[in-house]
C-alpha cells in the first residue's frame, strides 16, 4: 500500500472535495462529532444527499451488501463473480462509501488502490428502493474525485455482461470510461468486461 492511501478514509484533505463538483448540486465538506468528514449534496427531494465513510457495522449497509453479492452471484458465472464480501472491503487497500439521504442508504462503493498509479472502482450498488435519484452518479463523481486527489493516473473497473449491467456500463461511458485491456490480476473472458478513465 502506498503512502498517499494509508488512512485514506480519514486523512485525505477537504480540498480534495472541491475537485468534484456536480453540475446543478451543491456541496460542500463537513465533519460530523466523530470527526468523519462527509460531503453534502442538494438533491431534487426535500432532503439532502450525504457522501461519508462506509460503517461495516450498520445493517443497512450490510443488507445492501447482501443485495449486491446475490445479484451479481445471480446474474455472472461463478467463475467470474469478483465482488467482495464484507470482509474484502474490509482491506487496507480499499476505501469504502455510502451514500445517505436523511436516514437512508442511497447507494454504495468503494475505491481500491491497484497500484501507485492506478485505482479501481469496486462494489458500486444502489439500493433497490433508491433507483433513479443520482445516487450512483454523486458517488461516481466522489470516487473519481478522491482518485485525482491521490494521484492516480487511472481509474479502471471490470464488470460482466448482460442486461443486469447495462445501467452501469452507460453510467461509466458517460463519465469517460472506455473499454479496454484486463488489468490487476483479473484475465479476460467472454463475460466479463474491463473499462478505463484516464485522469
Amino acid at each position: 500500500m502506498s503512502p498517499k492511501h494509508a488512512g485514506a478514509n480519514r486523512d485525505e484533505s477537504p480540498e480534495l472535495l472541491s475537485v468534484h463538483r456536480i453540475p446543478g448540486a451543491d456541496f460542500w465538506p463537513k465533519y460530523d462529532f466523530r470527526g468523519c468528514r462527509e460531503t453534502m449534496f442538494s438533491n431534487k427531494g426535500d432532503g439532502r444527499m450525504i457522501v461519508k465513510d462506509g460503517d461495516f457495522a450498520d445493517e443497512q449497509v450490510r443488507n445492501l451488501l447482501r443485495v449486491h453479492l446475490s445479484g451479481m452471484q445471480a446474474n455472472s458465472p461463478p467463475e467470474a463473480v469478483y465482488a467482495l464480501d464484507l470482509t474484502g472491503l474490509m482491506r487496507p487497500d480499499i476505501s469504502f462509501y455510502s451514500v445517505w439521504e436523511q436516514k437512508d442508504l442511497l447507494a454504495i462503493g468503494a475505491l481500491r488502490e491497484v497500484d501507485e498509479w492506478t485505482g479501481e472502482v469496486k462494489s458500486m450498488r444502489t439500493a433497490p428502493a433508491h433507483l433513479r435519484k443520482g445516487a450512483a452518479r454523486i458517488l461516481l463523481e466522489h470516487l473519481i474525485a478522491t482518485a485525482r486527489g491521490r494521484g492516480y493516473r487511472r481509474l479502471s473497473l471490470e464488470t460482466g455482461s448482460g442486461p443486469a449491467f447495462e445501467p452501469a456500463l452507460a453510467l461509466y461511458r458517460r463519465y469517460g470510461f472506455e473499454s479496454g485491456e484486463p488489468f490487476g490480476e483479473y484475465c479476460a473472458s467472454g463475460f466479463n468486461q474491463f473499462f478505463h478513465l484516464r485522469l
